[in-house]
């Protein structure tokens, strides 16, 4: 085994190793979030821009692009949910039985961090057989005239938007917390800077809450895009 290979072993299995890889997996997730939010927004500019936008997807480097991003982020998304159980593991286990008190302390998002990350994997794993597998048939049809159409037909079950509302529930307290978290484990945060850290974190969770549950409500409350 050479020198390098032994280096980035030992990097892997220490602690501030494991917490270096959550925070770079972790910010490479909150920019997919943004830019996802903001295609996905395109959905209120109409039936022609979303389908643009959706065909410029599929199209780019010749359908391979779409397909690049989907094995990187699955891989981030798993690396990170990996490591962070690896590191919530150690630290159960380095923890003396007096820091209960500590624990309990602790802000609830953090606790609460594991069973969030893997309620979204689950709404992960199910919005990808929704809306790009489109294991429903009728779905299947309408993905291939018109993603926008599909879109409209998903969110009108009532079923599919409390999963996803509950999923964006989820993820707005994980963001919350994690974005702070990537600040501090890179070395960005301070004394002087943790007032807007958490600020930033909080807002950046609540914009990414509240635009992603907004095309849901307005498709099933609103009838939105219905009647098309």
């Amino acid at each position: 085994m050479s020198a390098s290979t032994c280096s980035l072993c030992a990097f892997l299995k220490s602690s501030i190793g494991r917490k270096i890889i959550v925070a770079l997996t972790g910010l490479a997730l909150v920019l997919f979030l943004a830019g996802h939010l903001s295609g996905n927004l395109l959905i209120f500019a109409g039936q022609e821009a979303f389908d643009e936008y959706a065909e410029f997807l599929h199209t780019f480097l010749h359908g391979m692009g779409v397909w690049i991003a989907r094995i990187g982020l699955l891989a981030c998304f798993v690396i990170h949910i990996w490591f962070t159980i690896l590191l919530t593991r150690e630290n159960k286990a380095a923890r003396p039985k007096y820091a209960h008190e500590a624990t309990v302390q602790a802000p609830k998002s953090s606790r609460l961090m594991i069973w969030s990350g893997l309620t979204i994997l689950a709404f992960v794993i199910f919005h990808i057989l929704h809306f790009t597998v489109r294991t429903d048939c009728e779905l299947a049809t309408l993905g291939a005239e018109s993603p926008w159409k599909m879109v409209i037909l998903g969110f009108q079950n009532p079923l599919v938007v409390i999963f996803y509302l509950i999923a964006m529930t989820c993820l707005c307290s994980h963001l919350g917390h994690g974005v702070a978290s990537i600040f501090q484990t890179l070395g960005l945060r301070s004394k002087k800077t943790a007032g807007p850290i958490k600020f930033i974190s909080n807002a950046y969770a609540l914009v990414i809450y509240l635009g992603f549950i907004s095309i849901p409500l307005a498709i099933l409350l609103f009838g939105f895009g219905q009647g098309k």
